[in-house]
């Protein structure tokens, strides 16, 4: 592919990574080790996404949170093996909380440039070797108006565009009550890397009265398309008690206008209270989850740190979810945790990568939330399966 002459000037190299540390002690989470990084580094993994290019190879990214970090720096592996076996591929600085997708070939990751920050995207023809990079607005800086929160979740092509849900933290207060949700879109044949390509809608504020005065805040939203067509971000929710919830923000079909109903647009969703990603099935009516599930032997704990269970949730209209199977599980709720998990569909298979806190040679993560692994999953045939299903499947 030739390269465009405006994009030249913007590429950076890859950084030269060493090889993925082997579970030391002969510790081994479920599934592939893609990742590790020993707690005493105070390099937490976060933001898992997944992509596949259009020749079959995975790649897989997180950043690096915690007091050992800058929070605001991406790593990229690759598998030409289906996710057997992955190396390093790439690192980018001035990139957080950020999803990789494919569009019309053509690889991207969009997210903000670090915690709380501006809005970016960048652009590689070369499998995520080398990025654009983002200097002003005809080059990928989307939003630098204020200071945006996101997670790797969906971008949904839909209806002639690109749908995509972002918060900002521009209300009052801290984590949570100061997120904003709304939605940017572009169309699908504009040229992504320029900011007027994209529209943002009017951002909606929590309400501390929801839910009772028990609403901490709404973030990481999924983009879907209803049954009907319309599109939504379905929400995570800060709401901790055993009956977790997801928030449906409607979206006008220009993308500029969201609204929201707390009377009917807050549902229960098993896992709710955790970051989640859904995506509708290609191959009929339903759409599935991956969430942190608290089956009832695990209750009794903050329901937002309970991330030790993993489980596939089904749903036909967005409102009604179910819980299939549980995925993954470990006893311990303290100490481990498999959550923040990206995922795709690849013919009858999901599969995933999640932040996988586990047992390794230092001692271990200091907590579930503080993950040392990123871990790769294949869960096959996953329409078929049904509680009680409770399978750590590699």
């Amino acid at each position: 592919m030739t390269l465009p002459h405006a994009i030249l000037p913007l590429l950076v190299a890859p950084l030269v990574l060493a090889l993925p540390l082997p579970c030391p002690g002969g510790h081994s989470p479920p599934g592939v080790v893609v990742d590790h990084s020993l707690p005493s580094t105070r390099r937490f993994i976060g933001s898992p996404s997944l992509a596949i290019l259009t020749n079959g190879t995975y790649l897989a990214s997180h950043d690096f949170f915690g007091p050992g970090t800058t929070h605001d720096q991406t790593v990229l592996f690759e598998s030409r093996d289906q996710g057997a076996h992955w190396s390093p591929l790439s690192s980018v600085d001035g990139q957080f909380w950020s999803s990789l997708f494919v569009h019309r070939g053509l690889l991207y990751l969009l997210g903000p440039n670090r915690q709380n920050g501006h809005v970016v995207i960048r652009r590689s023809l070369d499998g995520g070797r080398t990025w654009t990079v983002p200097r002003d607005e005809e080059t990928g800086v989307l939003r630098s108006d204020g200071s945006f929160h996101t997670a790797p979740t969906p971008v949904l092509s839909h209806a002639g565009r690109l749908w995509r849900a972002m918060e900002d933290t521009l209300g009052p207060g801290g984590w949570g009550t100061s997120f904003r949700s709304f939605m940017m879109s572009a169309p699908e044949d504009a040229d992504l890397l320029r900011a007027s390509s994209w529209t943002s809608s009017n951002p909606v504020a929590r309400d501390p009265s929801w839910l009772e005065g028990k609403f901490g805040g709404w973030l990481e939203g999924n983009a879907v398309a209803a049954p009907d067509g319309a599109m939504l971000a379905v929400l995570r929710v800060d709401y901790r008690t055993p009956f977790e919830k997801a928030a449906l923000l409607h979206i006008d079909p220009t993308g500029r206008v969201a609204t929201f109903n707390p009377a009917t647009d807050f549902v229960e969703f098993p896992g709710g209270c955790k970051k989640f990603t859904l995506r509708r099935d290609p191959a009929g009516p339903a759409y599935w989850a991956l969430a942190n599930h608290v089956p009832e032997d695990q209750r009794g704990y903050s329901a937002d740190r309970t991330r030790n269970t993993l489980a596939l949730l089904r749903s036909v209209d967005l409102r009604h979810w179910e819980v299939r199977a549980l995925l993954l599980q470990h006893p311990d709720r303290f100490r481990h945790g498999f959550h923040y998990v990206d995922w795709l569909f690849e013919g009858q298979d999901i599969v995933a990568l999640a932040r996988t806190a586990f047992d390794d040679g230092e001692g271990g993560a200091p907590n579930q939330h503080d993950a040392n692994y990123l871990t790769f999953h294949r869960f096959r045939n996953f329409r078929a399966l049904s509680l009680p299903t409770s399978l750590p499947q590699r």
